[in-house]
């Protein structure tokens, strides 16, 4: 996205909030941009945010990519993103860190009547999406699902159109379970499939599959769970089928983590773990002090993202069907958040 367009959505979000009547010109005012995946999560915890403060925090849920570019730009005060930077991607641009602040999964959706109880496993689904497997009643699916009664119909995949970190989340999940998609495809946010429907978004892709018999697509866990979308269970390293739950996908944070927290936790060892679980993440610079910032608007800033790692932030979570983060987690973010500095002077004391 251009930067004029981001700057001409944070005017539109901005003069609704003014419109308001809630807040004063005098008001410090955040601004951010990037990942849809949370945006109902952030919506909710933002507004509450600002009720109970003086200060305003406006945010364009316009795709991780779009993010990472506006916080290139600078006209951000930080970047919302489902996929951490590269190593490469941190190289290019002064330096950042990475601040989770909730769970999310991607759930295998699907359309078949009268099957209410699907399972899966993770190479199923890649050659699925490799064109390998193309019928229902195929013996690999029906040898996991005894007792269901797969039909003889065409399976019609479904996948996003747009750059997203559902599909980095989805593709980084298919390059550990499957040798070919590993090194026929591999994981990123844009992807060239072998097969299947485009669609935009996870409204998008539930719409083909509510509208198509016999398709399957990935959409964000919060999505399927707040419109009540069939998914299947999925088998984890444990060899154990595992419904996306909200304990399901806390449990695939329960192990070793680097301390920037800057990993994939997408197929967990953990027996209880639904394997397609993941992190979000804010990005921000780590030295606040550039393009005539102010001080105290990089204080304003940390003081909503150390918000964030709140006990009041996390129960806010799981009403809008996220999961919240392990203490482990918040740990290590909060270290993380104190190395912030505005030219090398500390702003969270």
């Amino acid at each position: 996205m251009k930067k004029s367009n981001v700057l001409l959505i944070f005017a539109a979000a901005a003069m609704l909030i003014s419109c308001s009547g809630k807040k004063s010109s005098n008001t410090a005012n955040i601004q951010g941009a990037g990942a849809t995946f949370p945006l109902p999560y952030y919506t909710m915890a933002f507004k509450t945010y600002q009720d109970s403060t003086k200060t305003e925090v406006t945010y364009g849920g316009i795709g991780s990519g779009g993010g990472i570019r506006s916080l290139k730009d600078k006209v951000v005060d930080f970047a919302a993103s489902d996929a951490f930077l590269s190593d490469e991607e941190m190289r290019s641009m002064p330096a950042v860190i990475h601040i989770p602040t909730c769970m999310g999964a991607v759930v295998l959706a699907y359309n078949l009547k009268g099957v209410s109880d699907l399972k899966l496993t993770g190479e199923i689904i890649a050659d699925i999406y490799l064109g390998k497997i193309t019928n229902w009643n195929d013996q690999r699916i029906s040898s996991i699902n005894p007792g269901v009664k797969l039909p003889n119909l065409k399976i019609v995949p479904a996948y996003r159109s747009d750059g997203s970190g559902t599909t980095f989340v989805f593709s980084d999940y298919l390059t550990k379970v499957s040798k070919d998609w590993a090194s026929k495809v591999g994981a990123g946010k844009s992807l060239k499939w072998p097969t299947g429907i485009a669609a935009k978004g996870n409204p998008g892709v539930a719409g083909i599959i509510s509208q198509t018999s016999g398709s399957i697509g990935y959409v964000g866990s919060e999505y399927a769970f707040a419109q009540n979308i069939a998914y299947a269970q999925l088998q984890n390293p444990a060899g154990k089928f595992i419904k996306p739950t909200l304990a399901s996908i806390s449990a695939a944070a329960d192990a070793e983590l680097p301390a920037d927290t800057r990993t994939m936790i997408t197929n967990s060892s953990n027996s209880k773990a639904y394997p397609i679980s993941c992190f979000t993440w804010l990005i921000l610079y780590k030295d606040q002090d550039y393009s005539n910032r102010s001080e105290s608007q990089a204080k304003a800033t940390m003081q909503l993202i150390d918000w964030m790692l709140s006990p009041a932030a996390q129960s806010l979570t799981t009403k809008v069907n996220y999961a919240p983060l392990p203490a482990s987690v918040i740990e290590n973010a909060k270290k993380q958040l104190s190395s912030i500095n505005f030219g090398g002077k500390a702003l969270l004391k």
